[in-house]
């Protein structure tokens, strides 16, 4: 047969519904979707939900196996599991000298029982060794000891295991002979702190077993299905790992469903600064997008810190689905119990012929839940939940073209005895509810926007999920921010799983790192991301440098396979200028296009004292967006000068305080971000690692950041 395509596979598990998206790798055009439910219930769990998913796209859009050149999928069975406390007892092998540092090591990897946040526990049993007394013969008796006392997996770990491992390595290999799963704690986390350490791969550890057995099932399905590609999984941080890479760290998978919705929102924002909402029927994920990436930040669980980084994502019990509560005659909350929850369908999606005389009836969702949850009833027997969806149709917030639109009359008949109850307009009872629901919603992207110091003139709100419609179009009209809401938004997690990048991220604590330290890093992750499965020539690193902790991380990104067509065509200076002038809220008029390069056009406006920049790339994506900045020209030669003239330039005092400013590079099509770095020395030696081969005459771009207290 000859193969005519080149075909991406994408696959989101979400709570309600697992969806399959395949993306032609050339036109970046969606060419098959298939959505089934879930199967959390299933002999074979998730895994029988995702296969179906993907055979019912292959089979109902004609894509022959041979095609698919590319297939990943999101889960979220390491959240879930940790959620509903379906892990294994752990048992932990410490291992450290003798002495004082004996007692210390001992005590620090005796973590006791994790407490999951929910009523349950992560089990542990501890054991420890001293290394002088350490071979085969030893750790095999002290792990039968821990499985006699109930551990199902083991984790070991060494004081001091990220300078050297060899130890850590024995005892896996001993494990492996006892056929007992087991996590290396310096394969979790190569940053010191022997406590928090142990604990990420004791967490690791415990959803082992569970994990195994879904991914070995989903790999054997595709493998019979024709599929020779390597099966890949979505990371919480936004990146995507080979299955055999998730078989050691699942834990790397933990909020990998809303890190597919950022990547997929990613494709589709034209602002590199902005919050995004992932709207289920349930739930809301909301996070933050700063310089054109999705924050992160250490996952939390159980209240613990771990080593593992993931989205930075606040997770809310408000969506599309939530129902409305009424008590004492006024409206008293929206949610956190969704219409599906309950066995009711949406107002908004029932023909109005079925509501006859219908009547308000208090229900009670759940037997814990209380009873003042509202639900119509219709004469003819219908019973339906009015929900966010159905009073922003109401409203007539709703666009035809979103998922979300609904029949207004029916929304209008199945609202009206509820605002009879509360003596309010329809109007007005539509009003109230979408304004419960926001008034959760404007907190948390006021925290976030005040933790990541985004803007509100730089501030754009993109909406993804089903229920976006629901939520978003009110949200951003109380708040009087713009919005998107993307083509495709109810698939963008499946589309996010199909464009995702290979991703990974080495930390370590190198005080005062020299330019050999930063290359050194920067080879370890970029041959992590090619063993990962990215093309050598497609990975780029970025570098933060934390001056407080002196932990340097650094973060390869790169592509499995090099695309031959980008998702758009390349913009005139033009359409590139009207964009930055949106972005702006001026008119194309007031800008001013101070430079451009091969990549990237970088465009201005001065108001009230200001120098605000926009840089947008050829695609027309607004790479870089700051409301008082400075831009310099000048060659690799004469870099040093400038930018420590662009440095002292951008400096703001305050009192006895100094705010150090962000810095940029551009280089051709490359925009290097060195916004996480406040010394200009360090600044210096990472540059210096990315121009080892750039001629001394080329070109670079240097855009320079105020910030404030």
């Amino acid at each position: 047969m000859m193969i005519k395509r080149m075909v991406r596979v994408g696959i989101d598990v979400g709570g309600t519904h697992t969806k399959a998206v395949a993306i032609d790798n050339e036109t970046h055009e969606i060419v098959g979707k298939a959505s089934v439910m879930t199967t959390h219930d299933h002999e074979f769990g998730v895994a029988e939900g995702i296969v179906e998913a993907f055979h019912k796209c292959l089979d109902e859009n004609g894509i022959h196996p041979e095609e698919v050149i590319f297939i990943a999928h999101s889960t979220t069975q390491a959240t879930n599991a940790l959620l509903e406390g379906d892990v294994a007892s752990v048992g932990i092998l410490g291992i450290g000298k003798g002495g004082l540092e004996g007692v210390l090591a001992k005590r620090q990897t005796r973590i006791g029982d994790i407490p999951l946040g929910t009523g349950k526990f992560i089990h542990t049993f501890h054991s420890y060794l001293k290394m002088s007394q350490l071979n085969p013969s030893v750790i095999r008796s002290a792990l039968e000891s821990l499985k006699l006392q109930g551990a199902e997996v083991v984790v070991a770990s060494k004081a001091f295991g990220v300078d050297s491992h060899e130890e850590e390595m024995m005892v896996q290999q001993v494990s492996q002979e006892l056929n007992l799963p087991c996590t290396v704690a310096s394969d979790i986390s190569k940053l010191y702190g022997l406590t928090v350490r142990t604990r990420t791969a004791t967490i690791n550890a415990s959803i082992l077993p569970k994990m195994l057995e879904t991914a070995s099932r989903t790999q054997e399905s595709v493998r019979r299905a024709g599929i020779h590609v390597p099966l890949m999984m979505m990371r919480g941080d936004g990146g995507v790992m080979e299955v055999e890479e998730m078989k050691k760290r699942p834990i790397l998978t933990m909020l990998s469903g809303p890190a597919a919705s950022v990547v997929g929102s990613l494709m589709y924002l034209r602002a590199s600064n902005g919050v995004y909402f992932e709207v289920g029927g349930t739930s809301t994920n909301i996070g933050v997008i700063k310089n054109g990436r999705p924050t992160v930040d250490y996952s939390v669980v159980g209240g613990h810190r771990t080593f593992i980084t993931s989205l930075d994502v606040r997770v809310l019990g408000v969506a599309g689905g939530s129902m409305v509560r009424v008590s004492g005659g006024r409206i008293v909350d929206v949610g956190p119990r969704s219409a599906h929850i309950a066995g009711l369908s949406y107002a908004a999606f029932t023909d109005p012929v079925d509501l006859v005389s219908p009547s308000v009836e208090f229900v009670q969702p759940k037997l814990d839940d209380p009873a003042d949850y509202i639900a119509i009833k219709s004469e003819t027997g219908t019973r339906v939940a009015i929900t966010n969806t159905c009073a922003a149709n109401a409203l007539g917030l709703v666009d035809s073209s979103h998922y979300a639109y609904g029949n207004r009359d029916a929304c209008i008949k199945a609202m009206q005895p509820l605002a009879d109850l509360l003596n309010l307009s329809v109007e007005e009872t539509a009003r109230q509810i979408l304004q419960k629901s926001t008034e959760k919603i404007t907190a948390v992207i006021e925290e976030l926007a005040g933790r990541y110091r985004l803007e509100s003139d730089q501030m754009v709100l993109v909406g993804v999920g089903g229920g976006a419609a629901a939520l978003l179009p009110f949200t951003a009209q109380t708040m009087k921010l713009s919005y998107q809401i993307p083509e495709n938004a109810e698939v963008i997690s499946s589309i996010g799983v199909a464009l995702a990048m290979v991703r990974d991220v080495v930390e370590r604590v190198l005080p005062n790192p020299s330019a050999s330290d930063i290359a050194k890093i920067k080879r370890e992750v970029s041959e992590m991301a090619i063993s990962n499965g990215a093309i050598p020539e497609s990975v780029e690193v970025h570098i933060e440098i934390d001056p407080q902790t002196q932990k340097v991380t650094a973060i390869a990104t790169g592509s499995t396979e090099v695309k031959t067509t980008d998702l758009l065509k390349e913009c005139t200076v033009e359409e590139a200028m009207t964009l930055a002038a949106e972005s702006m809220n001026v008119s194309p008029g007031d800008v001013q296009l101070v430079t451009s390069n091969t990549g990237y056009y970088i465009f201005s406006v001065t108001q009230s004292g200001r120098n605000i920049l926009r840089v947008v790339d050829k695609k027309g994506f607004i790479k870089l967006q700051r409301r008082d900045g400075i831009v310099l020209e000048c060659d690799v030669a004469s870099v040093r000068e400038h930018l420590e003239k662009l440095w002292n330039a951008c400096m703001v005092y305050r009192n006895d305080i100094m705010v150090t400013p962000d810095l940029f590079v551009i280089l051709g099509a490359h925009l290097l971000d060195y916004s996480g770095i406040s010394s200009l020395e360090q600044i210096e030696k990472v540059l210096r690692t990315e121009l080892l081969d750039v001629s001394e005459n080329a070109t670079l771009l240097l855009v320079g950041g105020k910030n404030d207290i």
